[in-house]
């Protein structure tokens, strides 16, 4: 059996150092939740993030690579665990790295790494207030080795650190510290193996903690000075240069009015210090202004010859700093991102949340930033008109993902999260290339989502730390993107809403027309023009860019879907929800400590009213709901140990009736719940805290426990493939721990073989929800031939933050 891992979708970690380019490679790494994303921007197929590198147990706060030499590669990462792990690049597979040297480097959260390229050093800084200066040394293995630990005074937390060798021909290491305090710290090592540094100068000047600092050498020459950058919650950047010799640098003018008013901020102390026998002076160069909030990050590039320096900011925008040829001041020749004067209270109404990092690709002919959202955007220098032109990136959840549904036909997944969004992912098509991409933000919402269905392919259900659940109905933009660039079948409904908005401080989406300004209820909404002019942008083909999937901008404020209806009954926050196949019924059920609440509630789709009476069986909450494939039977499952199945009446085919209930089911909670296929009879599977996956068939008028899968975690999450070859079904089982596997059944229920995949292809952290798609698909992601097989998909949520969809090669029972 072929696994292959088709697409991974995860949001990245909001910490200025939790992310590195190489240039070399075209990788760029950035933390995860717990894991190393890679991702190759300039990919051909933009197939997204490719791989998660597992090992840490906390969240990660700082990547960078180490460069040893021209082809020679490591990876390193810090979390809040206090570890530091060495990535080594795999032989094997190009842009792949596997976990080579682990070290517990502080007892606190290491919160950045800076690392001496072209050495065997780098440094770190952590949340026990001190800085540690680390060596790889390289025998039979990687080794990590500690040269010296500096604990900072005054105590204060290092948030960023940089490091630069003083001269090419000097031994001299120069190292820069900055973090929950307002000054800087200057540390030189005269020694070539970086062991011995002591402080030289402390810089002032900043009002604010410093949030980011970056080296850069002036000029290629190895005399030539050293420009630092240091960036401050104070909404200032501040450059100084480190200059050998006694002749001092001339400050370059200011000739910015807003300067006199800062003019106390500005000092033109100099910190001279001996080195080898040689002066140098380090002074304060220039004073950035123009960001109105927090400087999280500040880049250096000097790849063309002259220092660029990239700055992002929790203003949302992001500026790239040159200085004149003529003055030397330093200005902004360019300016990204959102300059909007209308911010929301959530993405959807205008709130973006602010850039965490930025960096420089391609040789400074690329930036990328990280968003609020966890998602990347990435512009490109267009040299034939001169201009910044926004490209495709990478998103994802960055927090657990509660929920998964395909739609009726399996042409998009949906998944829905604990940060308070469903979002639509789809295959792009494109000739021989392929690629999943995330093609609409159906729901931004104000609550944690924990559950999500299909009821038919153009509209879903989904329910949240809230009393009621929510009906959204597909717009038209949306169909005409996944009609378009994505071949899902089906004609563009006349009867489908243009688009949809949300109001400020609003959590109810609504329907607008593409006509006017005016939403369908009549309200007045100031944002509607814009909204309307920029989703017929976006689904033009004459549009600024090459028609694609939604930029970041487009999904957080204008793919959302018009919600059709709210379903209200339940008292507390929602746990399971499920639609029936031919989507006439839904039923949800909602946490619950009595028997009062732990009922089962269902929903007829014409007109939306409930269906009484409600069905009760369960004693505490119901934490999964499915219905049979012919829609016959209910099954539910909670954390009382028992399942139960409910049968539709003859008579009435909304009302179901209690038929078979085994309440010591499990011995402990049960978690997840699936039916087979109906060529393999009445039968259905159970998912346990017990460390066991039952199966159960129907048999003397009740369903007796056929077959048991025992695995080493507990089970949390079951799914059954669509598909029962010669009446033999394959189960999908995950695992608290992340551990997926796959079980063959024969004829008689019993396990022909079992299988568990790949730790690559598999969560770091409990599986939440697996799921198969109701339809088979062409080939995997990336260029594919014609007579590829079809390969059935599998869909995965964890709560490492991370939906991955695997694809499974034709499967038999033998």
């Amino acid at each position: 059996m072929d696994a292959r891992l088709e697409y991974i979708a995860v949001g990245g970690n909001r910490h200025p150092a939790a992310a590195d380019y190489n240039p070399t490679s075209g990788v760029l790494a950035f933390g995860a939740d717990r894991n190393v994303a890679l991702w190759k921007p300039k990919s051909e197929i933009e197939d997204g993030v490719y791989a998660l590198l597992n090992g840490h147990s906390a969240k990660i706060n700082a990547v960078k690579f180490l460069v040893r030499e021209p082809g020679r590669t490591l990876l390193l990462s810090g979390a809040s665990d206090g570890q530091i792990r060495v990535w080594r690049e795999s032989l094997e597979a190009a842009g792949h790295f596997v976990s080579d040297a682990v070290v517990q480097g502080h007892e606190g959260a290491v919160n950045c790494i800076a690392c001496l390229q072209g050495s065997k050093t780098f440094v770190t800084g952590a949340a026990d207030a001190s800085v540690g200066v680390w060596r790889v040394e390289e025998h039979s293995g990687i080794r990590i080795t500690q040269a010296q630990k500096i604990c900072l005074s005054p105590k204060y937390f290092p948030l960023a650190v940089g490091v630069h060798s003083l001269g090419k021909e000097e031994d001299s290491t120069v190292l820069v510290v900055g973090g929950t305090k307002s000054f800087i710290q200057v540390f030189i090592s005269q020694d070539r193996s970086c062991s011995r540094f002591s402080l030289k100068a402390t810089l002032t000047g900043h009002e604010g903690w410093i949030r980011s600092v970056d080296i850069v050498q002036e000029s290629a020459s190895s005399h030539s000075d050293l420009l630092v950058a240091s960036a401050s919650q104070d909404k200032y950047i501040r450059i100084w240069r480190i200059h050998q010799g006694t002749d001092l640098p001339r400050l370059a003018d200011t000739n910015d009015p807003v300067a006199g008013s800062i003019s106390k901020s500005l000092s033109s102390k100099v910190h001279g210090f001996l080195v080898a026998g040689l002066d140098y002076s380090l002074t304060f160069e220039a004073l950035l202004l123009g960001h109105e909030d927090w400087v999280y990050s500040a880049r250096w590039d000097s790849r063309n010859g002259q220092p660029r320096l990239l700055s992002v900011s929790a203003d949302s925008s992001l500026a790239i700093w040159e200085p004149e040829a003529t003055s030397g001041v330093w200005v902004s020749v360019t300016r990204l991102g959102e300059i909007s004067v209308q911010k929301g209270s959530t993405t959807a109404t205008g709130s973006t949340g602010g850039f965490w990092t930025g960096l420089w690709m391609d040789d400074g002919a690329s930036v990328t930033s990280l968003g609020r959202t966890g998602s990347w955007r990435v512009w490109r220098h267009d040299d034939d008109h001169d201009r910044w032109v926004q490209a495709l990136g990478v998103s994802g959840h960055v927090k657990e993902v509660k929920g998964l549904a395909w739609s009726k036909d399996g042409s998009y997944l949906l998944s829905t999260s604990s940060d308070q969004t469903t979002r639509l992912h789809a295959p792009w098509n494109r000739g021989k290339k392929r690629s999943w991409q995330e093609f609409a933000r159906p729901q931004i919402h104000g609550y944690d989502l924990n559950c999500v269905d299909s009821i038919s392919n153009t509209q879903f259900i989904s329910g949240a730390d809230e009393k009621l659940l929510r009906v959204f109905d597909q717009p038209k933009a949306t169909a005409k993107l996944l009609k378009s660039l994505s071949g899902a079948s089906g004609a563009v409904g006349h009867d489908l809403p243009e688009v949809a908005s949300i109001p400020v401080l609003g959590l109810s989406n609504k329907a607008m027309e593409t006509e006017g300004t005016d939403s369908i209820d009549g309200e007045d909404d100031n944002n509607d023009s814009r909204l309307t002019e920029h989703m017929q942008t976006m689904t033009l083909s004459d549009s600024d860019r090459d028609q694609g999937p939604p930029l970041e901008d487009e999904l957080a404020r204008h793919t959302l879907w018009p919600e059709r209806e709210k379903l209200y009954g339940h008292g507390y926050e929602i746990s399971a929800v499920a639609a029936s196949h031919d989507g006439s019924l839904v039923a949800t059920a909602c946490k619950a400590s009595s028997l009062d609440h732990a009922v089962i509630r269902l929903y007829e789709t014409e007109s939306w009213r409930e269906v009484q009476p409600t069905l009760k069986a369960h004693s505490l909450t119901v934490t999964c709901l499915c219905f049979s494939a012919d829609d016959a039977h209910l099954l539910s499952v909670g954390r009382d140990r028992q399942w139960a199945v409910f049968a539709r009446d003859g008579a009435n085919k909304n009302v179901y009736s209690l038929c078979a209930s085994d309440p010591k089911g499990h011995s402990r909670m049960v978690l997840g719940a699936a039916w087979a296929p109906s060529a393999a009879g009445l039968v259905f599977a159970t998912a346990g805290r017990d460390k066991q996956a039952k199966l159960w068939a129907a048999e003397d008028g009740g369903f007796k426990c056929r077959a048991s899968i025992s695995a080493a975690a507990p089970v949390a999450a079951v799914d059954f493939h669509p598909e029962a070859r010669n009446g033999c079904p394959l189960l999908a089982l995950g695992t608290e721990t992340g551990q997926i596997t796959l079980a063959i059944f024969d004829g008689s229920l019993a396990v022909t073989k079992s299988i568990d995949l790949a730790a690559g292809l598999c969560p770091a952290l409990a599986v939440i929800r697996v799921t198969w798609s109701p339809g088979r698909q062409k080939a995997s992601s990336g260029y594919y031939a014609d007579e590829d097989r079809a390969r059935s998909l599998l869909a995965v949520a964890s709560d490492d933050c991370s939906t991955r969809i695997l694809s499974i090669a034709d499967w038999t029972a033998t």
